[in-house]
């Protein structure tokens, strides 16, 4: 197996790896969470289309299929919380941040705008 550098460190995996306990019921899987983990990290890193992932991954339609189960019971959100938690632990913080900020950008632009560029939808 290939490794890319979008893959999960052992270190990594053991952060998040309990979220991911969820409707096994005793069934044998045919591929491990981890490995399907991994192509969702690659296929965001990259971001390639479903069907482009590497055949070191499971069928696309596999990986897409645990990724929408996996959003639609909030497992990615709480992920992520959770490892903005322990980020913020580790930096002698609160883990609940108080308040946020958020920055935002002005472009300028020229009032001749409206007289440039062509509309292909106009009739005349």
């Amino acid at each position: 197996m290939i490794n890319y550098p979008s893959d999960l460190t052992d270190k990594q995996w053991d952060l998040i790896k309990d979220h991911f306990n969820y409707g096994n019921y005793g069934k044998k899987r045919r591929h491990s969470i981890r490995i399907l983990v991994n192509a969702v990290f690659y296929l965001i890193k990259t971001g390639c289309q479903w069907r482009f992932i590497p055949n070191e991954y499971p069928p696309w339609k596999t990986a897409y299929s645990f990724y929408r189960r996996a959003q639609n019971k909030g497992i990615w959100e709480k992920v992520m919380k959770d490892l903005v938690e322990k980020s913020r632990v580790k930096m002698g913080r609160n883990p609940n941040p108080s308040y946020s900020l958020i920055d935002s950008q002005s472009v300028k632009t020229t009032d001749k705008a409206n007289n440039r560029g062509i509309d292909g939808g106009k009739k005349n």
